[in-house]
């Protein structure tokens, strides 16, 4: 199982990136925190200092030719989860599809399992 992104969410996340002036090739983490309403978060970030070379436990996937790197512990909760983005009116933003959430807040920034 690995982590794919939407089209619409590559289109959004090349966005920012030009925005922020951030390399094309700096990898998107994904990656799970403690918190929320439902106890755990997702959390979005520019991997700027990623060492693909360096002996840690991080899982690498690349989607919509974007590469992903996401944390052993993260990716345990993440597997199969697709990263979207919508901008309707019922709401504007990244939105996960996590096949592992067994329950997800009513703004879906977090889950449980």
């Amino acid at each position: 199982m690995s982590i794919s992104i939407s089209d619409r969410a590559a289109k959004r996340i090349k966005q920012i990136r030009e925005q922020d002036q951030v390399d094309p090739e700096t990898p998107l983490r994904i990656g799970v925190v403690g918190g929320g309403c439902s106890g755990l978060t997702y959390d979005l970030k520019f991997e700027e200092n990623y060492d693909p070379n360096a002996d840690t436990k991080d899982q690498e996937f690349e989607s919509e030719g974007m590469k992903i790197v996401v944390d052993m512990r993260s990716f345990l909760y993440l597997a199969g989860t697709q990263l979207d983005y919508t901008d309707g009116l019922n709401g504007k933003g990244f939105h996960f599809i996590n096949p592992n959430a067994s329950r997800t807040c009513s703004c879906g920034e977090s889950f449980a399992v």
